[in-house]
């Protein structure tokens, strides 16, 4: 039946994309922007449906366009595709690989669950300091690692705790709660913390206006704290108002036992981390660019055997793909001239440019609650840049940290759904965040954002 009703959506998705794509054509469209215009409709099909996963939509995209706008059986001027295909050697690819080497590094070395038993034992036993220690431990790790790896592990860590409070306990319902809301606006705080961060910036980097990661950081770090900092204070007056003292000293399982050999290389992953990170935050000093730093990890954590071929096997590729191919699709609509087309009737409204992020944070955030937030930056992104082509960095900004305030479903985000998966919580739990995040979130990082470009000059 599953492989009936995946079947049955990709064909719908299939004929729903022609028939828009008929519906929308116009007689002065080339071949290649009526490939494209159907390629945009066909693949946000699949990514609302999830008839096939994410990523085999990203190599769909990467395909189609090597087919159809480079080969003389299906255009009468075939273009050079290599720009398309070249989307998984970008930068902001090598950056992210970068990351989930760190990643996978620090688990398999289990620092990461240190660093969590030791948060938790410096937290104590009131219950809104320990909330507040698992969302700060939850959000810097979302900033260097996969948001979905860091909930699993503190809510692996926190389950005991969990366990004996009781699934009635509303103190249970508030530490599930912050761990995704945690994760998700961690996320915001780096390049590397989301994915559509690095679609933002590998759309800058397109048009010619590089993101360095401390640039980043302007933009994203002081929304991350506060977002964070809001959420904590919510969960607390909701939740945790007047709760008793906790045991939180079994809250965390024993660590592994230290060999020499072990100790080695944990000592080697914290001095890799310690200098990439410091090569990244000074970047403005070195002008090393943030994927050039990646190259450290990415030589010598498997120089060093830290990392195995099984371990590299297993980071997230999926991801990877997925980007590639939103960034391939994202050039094709500004390559062929489609989106300066769409774009230009809707500039021509003559409406202030507040008027245009307001749509864009708020359409990101509410796409992104249905949809995968990579698939919504990947549309949106190119979309706002051709609409205020003057104003690409405040377009970016805006929708790539949109794309980490959809909280309101358990299908919103990964963190989401494992804080579900639980039974801590219910459905109807989520929509406190959800809707703090989707009605707070958008209208702080437009000012924010906004505020910046005014003091940049």
């Amino acid at each position: 039946m599953n492989r009936f009703k995946k079947s049955l959506q990709f064909i719908i998705s299939l004929i729903a994309a022609l028939g828009l794509a008929w519906i929308l054509r116009e007689p002065s469209f080339s071949q290649a922007q009526t490939y494209v215009l159907f390629l945009l409709c066909f693949s946000i099909g699949l990514w609302l449906t999830e008839a096939v996963p994410p990523f085999a939509v990203g190599l769909l995209i990467i395909a189609y366009l090597a087919f159809t706008l480079g080969s003389e059986l299906f255009t009468t001027t075939p273009q050079d595709v290599k720009i398309y295909l070249n989307t998984f050697s970008s930068n902001v690819i090598w950056l992210m690989i970068g990351g989930f080497f760190l990643a996978s590094a620090m688990t398999k070395t289990k620092l990461d669950a240190d660093l969590i038993r030791l948060a938790m034992k410096v937290c104590g036993s009131d219950p809104k300091r320990v909330l507040f220690g698992l969302m700060m431990v939850t959000m810097v790790f979302s900033m260097l690692i996969s948001n979905t790896a860091t909930t699993a592990m503190v809510i692996a860590a926190l389950m005991p705790l969990l366990v004996k409070l009781g699934k009635q306990s509303p103190v249970a319902k508030g530490l599930v709660l912050g761990i995704p809301i945690a994760a998700t606006t961690g996320g915001m705080g780096t390049i590397i913390g989301s994915p559509p961060n690095a679609i933002a910036v590998g759309a800058l980097a397109t048009a010619g206006q590089a993101m360095d990661f401390v640039t980043w950081m302007y933009y994203g770090l002081p929304m991350t704290l506060f977002l964070t900092w809001l959420s904590w204070w919510v969960l607390v007056k909701r939740f945790l108002g007047n709760s008793e003292p906790l045991s939180v000293g079994d809250s965390a399982s024993p660590g592994a036992a230290i060999t020499r050999e072990y100790r080695t290389k944990r000592l080697t992953v914290i001095a890799i981390l310690t200098v990439t990170l410091a090569l990244w935050l000074t970047s403005p000093i070195h002008h090393l660019g943030a994927a050039a730093v990646s190259a450290i990890p990415l030589v010598f954590l498997p120089m060093t055997g830290i990392l195995k071929g099984e371990d590299i096997r297993s980071i997230g590729w999926d991801t990877l793909i997925l980007v590639a191919g939103g960034l391939a699709l994202g050039t094709a609509l500004q390559q062929t001239g489609l989106l300066g087309i769409y774009a230009g009737r809707l500039a021509s409204l003559q409406v202030p440019n507040i008027v245009f992020y307001l749509v864009l944070a708020y359409a990101t955030m509410l796409f992104s609650n249905v949809m995968s937030n990579t698939a919504t930056s990947t549309v949106l992104i190119p979309l706002g840049m051709a609409i205020l082509p003057g104003n690409s960095i405040e377009v970016c900004m805006i929708v790539g940290l949109s794309a980490s305030t959809a909280l309101f479903l358990p299908v919103s985000t990964p963190p989401n759904a494992i804080a579900y998966s639980t039974g801590f919580i219910e459905q109807k739990d989520l929509r406190l965040g959800g809707l703090l995040m989707g009605v707070v979130g958008p209208a702080f990082i437009i000012a924010w954002v906004l505020l910046i470009g005014a003091m940049r000059g």
